[in-house]
């Protein structure tokens, strides 16, 4: 007879997500996440193979997540320029309440493991894609509103808007000057006027 499961794998995926955001995926042991999640290393393996995969399933949730919540918050604004501002700042909020200095799980994971990971290197060169495509869209509709000139490489914006979104998450996890931060996402989106 099988054993039936004493936790919630979502939730339990969910923190160890948050495990290998803080730590890193190699500072994370075994007996990390069995100590962090509660539940024994068995149950880990049964239930998502080893530690590789377990991360591997905690970061695609995290991506599914955020491309989802990005979205989102971009559909739901009026003004691209606004919008992207609003994006922009709302980032900086949140790394710099970060007490744990986080930063960004996507970053974390290409700083540590491209060098060495071919197939993270794919997930992360599909993560820029969908960034830059989901920013190329955005910025369209400011054309198709007249928001923004049709003269402007769009293509070449949201490569832009991609780099200094992740520059910003980088550079606010030492810099906690949210007024200097926000002038630097000011400036950057005078290229769209």
């Amino acid at each position: 007879m099988p054993r039936v499961k004493k936790f919630n794998e979502e939730e339990t995926l969910h923190k160890a997500m948050c495990l290998f955001w803080r730590n890193g995926f190699h500072a994370t042991s075994m007996q990390d996440l069995v100590d962090y999640l509660g539940i024994n290393r068995a149950s880990i393996y049964d239930t998502y193979g080893g530690k590789k995969e377990l991360f591997d399933k905690a970061f695609e949730q995290y991506q599914t997540t955020n491309r989802k919540q990005l979205q989102a918050f971009l559909e739901s604004q009026e003004s691209v320029k606004a919008g992207l501002r609003e994006l922009f700042k709302g980032g900086i909020s949140e790394a710099v309440c970060d007490t744990e200095r986080k930063g960004c799980f996507v970053i974390n994971v290409t700083t540590e493991l491209v060098p060495n990971d071919d197939e993270m290197l794919l997930i992360i060169q599909e993560n820029k894609a969908f960034m830059e495509r989901t920013f190329h869209d955005f910025l369209e509709k400011g054309v198709q509103s007249g928001e923004i000139s049709a003269t402007k490489n769009i293509k070449n914006l949201a490569s832009i808007l991609h780099t200094f979104y992740n520059g910003i998450k980088i550079v606010s996890k030492t810099d906690s000057n949210e007024e200097e931060l926000l002038a630097s996402v000011d400036t950057v989106l005078t290229l769209l006027d």
